[in-house]
């Protein structure tokens, strides 16, 4: 089939019997529910942009499995250039959303798996890799979203996935049948999952012999029997329940979404096994899709930076203090950091190199240097933008009060004039102008666009330690030591 537009994708996830629980019950019409829709709208972007001429040459691809053109959120990296489009993409959706749009761990799952189930055949002469690819065929022909999922909750972080009290602390195989797999455990903080039709998932840490059974990687619809989800709250997310509260809500129709993915004793085919006890490899998966994670902060933080900057800059004017030498000191600086992290993610693409399956991988020093940044330079910008809004942007009435006729003033004056009285700013700028930026700023800093903007720059794709761990490996202080020497004249 064709490139699915947004409402089509829309209406596919209708047809799911997926199963969401929340707030202790379970959501009928999870696709409508006022909480979780907005999520969905930012995936039906990434749809709707591929199918714009303006954006087609940045939102698809030429598969190199089929010939055909598909959505760059489904394709294989064929060059360096695809690895920095990447980036662009991600940098563009940021800035139409000013939120997460849930594709991101999916692809990087996809080049992930497909250059570690070459290897795994390639040694073992196992089936993996072409199970795989007709996976992804089939992902790109219908044009499929799909959650990439690799953390797992971990119980006692001290001991390794077979030596936990309780053994679903990781996905593991409980039966191996003629036929395929059982499966059991869960996978924690989980983008997207709920507005996926497809889950990959992938081991969480390098294992050992006695792991094997947790080293295991595969694929199964979101409504599988057995495969259920517990929605993740985020704050200030009631908001969105209050009818007609848009204002409050600061960005109402888009928004990310987390979720604790379960998996009951599922059954996995062989076709759909990419990983089954090779724990050998268990490592080189995580170690990929991590580089290929990271390197996407470098474009989707990067573009709901923009959106806080430009948010920031307009909150500064409708204050009346745009003109101020340390407005304008701080909005540089902002765009000095939102600019380096967007340089990180094209560096460590431009140094980008071929796998022995074909598809390109990240430098991965580079990227794991460009989410230690990210694990900092977007709370700087925050601290920035929340310094240049004023207390305003947390302390202000509801849009209920704004729109109050109650009288209150000996005069007659009502709530709602009251408000509009005292909070106006800037001379002809309309007050309800200066409450919804405030309002959009108060979203992306500390509400539910915080979990794909400041938090999850944070903990998303691996906290601060995972990355220096990393940075470690790959630096190569020996060879540093080495140019040292010769410089200096030591044998």
């Amino acid at each position: 089939m064709a490139l699915m537009t947004g409402a089509q994708y829309i209406e596919s996830l209708r047809k799911l019997n997926t199963r969401v629980y929340m707030f202790g019950e379970k959501v009928e019409n999870w696709v409508d529910h006022p909480i979780i829709r907005p999520s969905i709208n930012s995936v039906a972007v990434t749809y709707d942009l591929a199918n714009d001429p303006m954006y087609e040459d940045l939102m698809t691809a030429t598969s190199n499995l089929t010939g055909e053109k598909v959505n760059r959120f489904t394709h294989l990296h064929q060059s360096t250039q695809d690895l920095m489009n990447k980036v662009k993409m991600q940098r563009l959706l940021g800035q139409k959303t000013g939120s997460c749009f849930q594709r991101c761990v999916g692809m990087d799952a996809f080049n992930a798996v497909y250059s570690t189930t070459f290897e795994i055949d390639e040694k073992y002469g196992t089936q993996y890799h072409e199970n795989f690819k007709k996976f992804l065929t089939m992902v790109q022909k219908e044009d499929l979203v799909v959650d990439g999922a690799m953390t797992d909750p971990k119980g006692d972080r001290g001991k390794a996935p077979h030596a936990q009290a309780d053994p679903d602390m990781f996905v593991h195989i409980v039966e191996r049948r003629e036929d395929g797999i059982v499966v059991r455990g869960s996978k924690a903080h989980q983008t997207g999952s709920i507005n996926s039709h497809w889950h990959i998932i992938m081991p969480t840490i390098a294992m050992r012999e006695d792991d094997k059974d947790y080293a295991v990687s595969f694929a199964c619809p979101s409504d599988a029997e057995g495969l259920f989800m517990i929605y993740g709250r985020q704050s200030c997310d009631t908001r969105k329940l209050e009818e007609g509260n848009d204002l409050d809500v600061g960005n109402s129709k888009f928004g990310g979404q987390e979720a604790l993915v379960v998996f009951d004793n599922v059954f996995i085919p062989n076709e759909y096994i990419f990983m089954a006890g090779e724990y050998d490899f268990a490592g080189m998966m995580v170690e990929r899709f991590a580089g290929y994670h990271r390197q996407s902060y470098g474009g989707c933080k990067v573009g709901v930076g923009d959106v806080v900057i430009g948010a920031a800059a307009l909150a500064a004017e409708y204050n009346g203090a745009q003109k101020a030498s340390h407005i304008k000191d701080k909005l540089i600086e902002m765009t000095h950091l939102n600019e380096t992290l967007y340089s990180c993610g094209i560096a460590c693409s431009a140094e980008g190199a071929p796998t022995k399956a074909g598809n390109y991988q990240i430098d991965l020093l580079l990227a794991n240097v460009c989410k230690q940044n990210i694990t900092r330079f977007p709370y700087e910008i925050v601290r920035l933008a929340e310094d240049i809004a004023g207390g305003l942007m947390v302390t202000m009435p509801a849009k209920s009060d704004f729109e109050s006729d109650m009288v209150v003033g000996k005069n007659g004056e009502t709530i709602g004039d009251i408000c509009k009285k005292y909070f106006v700013g800037a001379d002809n700028v309309p007050v309800m102008d200066r409450m919804k930026v405030l309002r959009l700023l108060e979203n992306l800093c500390l509400g539910t666009a915080a979990v794909g903007y400041r938090t999850e720059s944070m903990h998303g794709a691996g906290s601060p330690q995972a990355q220096r761990i990393m940075i470690s490996r790959q630096g190569n202080i020996e060879g540093k030591k080495q140019l040292a020497k010769d410089i200096a004249g030591i044998k």
